[in-house]
């Protein structure tokens, strides 16, 4: 800053935007040196951000990036495509902890809305062309490098780049800048290595998964891809869906490839002795470039041009590919296959997971086995009892497949226990469904019994029909046919669902002297804080409060008494 007492706005504003820097921390910070923030000028970077991030992706990417026009001023200047061989300079620990070097280029072009300018200033989201660089463009499926630009005569100086795109040859790094950049600029590149790491990661995993699917299916081509920091996805040809246990050993395949910690070979090869390799992977009617870049893991590729109809390429995974991957398969650590789906006829779509998520996924597949295990063991108990309790299980059955539909985790480990869980289910409702039909037996049978006692005008009677509406309806049925000049109104009360009903019948006799089953019903519901209806000749209701049953028993007895004249 300087002799200024002034913190410039923008600068505070970059602090919070990029860093969390809250910035009523930043201005106690700056009164302790006797010094304020710019306010407006903070307002004003916040409000141009803001505006830029409504403006979405594309919308920015149009003013910064390069179209056929912009290209061919570039050739016509003679700069030559951007080389990018850099983006290959890294090293590895054998237990997979990276370094990724930090190269230099020189600025040799800048866009800012679509158009080519000599410098940008601070917040002025533009796209950078070095001559050289060690950023990974998206392209064959891999997503793009984030990172920062650092004028190397002054650090301070930072151009934070957050996409990366090729166009015609020239790489342009599209970003805001934090300070002045100029065309002729020295800079130093440091890529985000957090982001990187993990990209590399899904990129070699992608190669091992379709290594993988062509072992299982026998016959699988790529349709496309995407590798990015926390998933990969690959599309394929297949004549249907996976099964279970097809996705099952995909899985298994993929992690015993990851569990060999074999070497990662990539090497130039002439195209013509690339595509003569038995068994190397490439993606259909694609143009490669010649010389091509071959990647296989633990056979050389030199071995294999050397050997192009030898076992090698079909018993590893050989492709062609440009992407940044991992030095050793075991870095990989751990895949996961969390979906597999159709997205178009002939067209399945697998997403995987790798690394720490995949190690997370199982800690959760796991909590979840057991969660699972453990459930099957109550039900299994309870069935073994008969215990109608065995139905509170079912609740708990429908809330542990809810948690697994949303967690991320193994698809057939997903498929496993939602099949476990599906049978537990059925025998829990065969369970019920019996004791139901016993339940109405015994129902019909008590009722039976009270109707051989001999001819009533009416009856208001409790049966044992839990909530199950069914028996009382049983019961109701068996009156109208042996009894049909009788009114009868039916209660039962279920204490674990927390449940009280009636149900009643009024023939037409009954009716004609004032007994409505509709209006008896109606009578009694408001005890049993029920809703029900009904007509005339047939009503019912169910309610919560069960311990109104006495009082509604004798409601009912004085109503038919009052309405029949008795």
């Amino acid at each position: 800053m300087g002799e200024s007492r002034m913190l410039p706005g923008d600068v505070a504003w970059r602090l919070y935007d990029t860093y969390g820097f809250p910035v009523d921390l930043t201005q106690l910070m700056v009164e302790e040196h006797g010094r304020r923030i710019d306010m407006a000028a903070y307002e004003e970077a916040k409000k141009a951000s803001q505006l830029a991030s409504q403006a979405g992706g594309q919308v920015v990417d149009d003013h910064t990036m390069l179209d056929v026009h912009s290209i061919s001023d570039l050739q016509k200047s003679s700069l030559a495509p951007t080389d990018d061989s850099s983006k290959y300079n890294y090293t590895a620990s054998d237990d997979g902890v990276y370094s990724f070097e930090s190269s230099t280029g020189v600025i040799k072009a800048i866009r800012r809305n679509k158009q080519f300018v000599n410098e940008v200033t601070s917040g002025e989201e533009c796209g950078i062309v070095l001559d050289r660089t060690c950023f990974y463009a998206e392209q064959g499926g891999q997503t793009y490098d984030q990172g920062f630009l650092f004028k190397l005569d002054d650090r301070e100086n930072e151009f934070a780049v957050r996409n990366v795109q090729v166009r015609g040859g020239y790489i342009i790094h599209v970003g805001v800048p934090d300070g002045t950049f100029r065309v002729g600029d020295r800079v130093q590149m440091e890529i985000d290595p957090e982001r990187r790491r993990p990209i590399m990661n899904n990129h070699t995993g992608t190669h091992v998964l379709n290594f993988a699917l062509l072992k299982v299916l026998g016959e699988a081509d790529q349709k496309g891809s995407l590798v990015a920091p926390d998933r990969l996805r690959f599309d394929f040809s297949a004549k249907g869906a996976l099964s279970t246990e097809q996705v099952k050993k995909v899985e298994e395949i993929c992690n015993q490839v990851v569990a060999k910690n074999e070497v990662v070979y990539a090497a130039n090869a002439a195209l013509p002795n690339a595509k003569a390799i038995q068994g190397l992977r490439a993606v259909f009617d694609e143009t490669y470039p010649d010389p091509v870049r071959v990647v296989s893991i633990g056979i050389s590729v030199e071995q294999l041009l050397a050997d192009p109809d030898g076992p090698g390429g079909n018993a590893t995974s050989v492709e062609f590919c440009g992407g940044t991957h991992l030095k050793r398969s075991g870095h990989i650590e751990k895949m996961v296959v969390i979906s597999e789906e159709a997205i178009a006829k002939g067209i399945r779509r697998i997403v995987a997971i790798s690394g720490a998520d995949a190690k997370k996924a199982n800690e959760i597949a796991d909590r979840l086995e057991n969660e699972t295990n453990h459930v099957v063991q109550r039900v299994t108990e309870a069935l073994a009892k008969e215990q109608s309790g065995a139905q509170l299980l079912t609740k708990e059955l429908l809330a542990l497949k809810d948690e697994l539909s949303r967690e991320q985790v193994s698809q057939w480990r997903k498929d496993t226990m939602r099949n476990t869980l599906d049978a537990q289910k059925k025998k829990i409702e065969d369970l019920d469904r019996a004791a139901k039909a016993a339940q109405s037996n015994k129902v019909v049978e008590d009722c039976k019994k009270l109707l051989s006692e001999g001819p009533k005008t009416y009856l208001v009677e409790v049966f044992e029909a839990g909530s199950n509406p069914k028996a009382l309806d049983a019961a109701i049925k068996q009156v109208k046919s042996t009894a049909p000049e009788t009114a009868a109104i039916f209660f039962s009360v279920d204490q674990q669902e927390g449940k009280i009903m009636c149900m009643s019948h009024v023939p037409q006799t009954a009716i004609g002297k004032g007994l409505k089953a509709n209006e008896w019903v109606n009578h009694v519901s408001g005890l049993m804080n029920a809703k029900g209806g009904g007509k005339e000749g047939a009503a019912q209701a169910v309610g919560s409060k069960t311990n109104a049953l006495a009082e509604c028993l004798k409601l009912a007895d004085e109503f038919a008494k009052l309405k029949l004249s008795i």
